[in-house]
């Protein structure tokens, strides 16, 4: 009868064999799909479209929100793979830019092409996906908005609704 070392010589045998085999062969690694210099130059041009377009709303509009609500709009944009809007500002005047921010206001976004009103979603571990809290000169605030099925679409304008506050008329990059 043979001993458990010289049966187990030919499995080890088979297996040094395999490893070898397997360590010996290469892998070439997956090609990355590398977007053509027109479609790169087509999305710049977009891209500078659209901020642009933000640029153009910001200098029209811009001294209004900084007299009226103490806040400079930063922009909507899609982020989220287009599935959430994010709306950012500036806070310049903490005093009158507090109803943005006032936990009990409840904002919302509508786009303008179709009506559809998106709101903030609350998220059950998380709570609302926006800042809520006593704001501070020169500091970002945001919040997002839910865009389900993809209703708004880059390059589309919304209204930013908070209480009596109204952003009209601004454009999504």
């Amino acid at each position: 009868m043979p001993s458990a070392n010289t049966a187990s010589i030919p499995l080890i045998a088979l297996l040094g064999l395999l490893a070898g085999c397997a360590a010996r062969r290469s892998v070439e690694p997956a090609p990355v799909p590398v977007a053509a210099p027109a479609e790169r130059a087509a999305a710049n041009t977009t891209a500078n479209a659209l901020a642009s377009e933000m640029r153009s709303w910001a200098a029209t509009r811009s001294a209004f929100f900084r007299r009226t609500w103490g806040v400079d709009i930063v922009g909507v944009r899609l982020v989220s793979s287009d599935w959430m809007l994010e709306f950012k500002f500036r806070v310049l005047d903490p005093d009158k830019a507090a109803p943005l921010l006032d936990e009990h206001a409840k904002p919302y976004l509508v786009d303008e092409a179709s009506g559809a009103r998106l709101a903030v979603p609350a998220m059950e571990n998380v709570g609302e996906l926006r800042q809520h809290t006593r704001p501070e000169a020169n500091r970002s605030y945001f919040m997002l908005f839910g865009n389900a099925s993809r209703i708004v679409p880059r390059g589309g304008h919304v209204t930013v609704v908070i209480g009596k506050f109204e952003a009209p008329g601004i454009p999504v990059q």
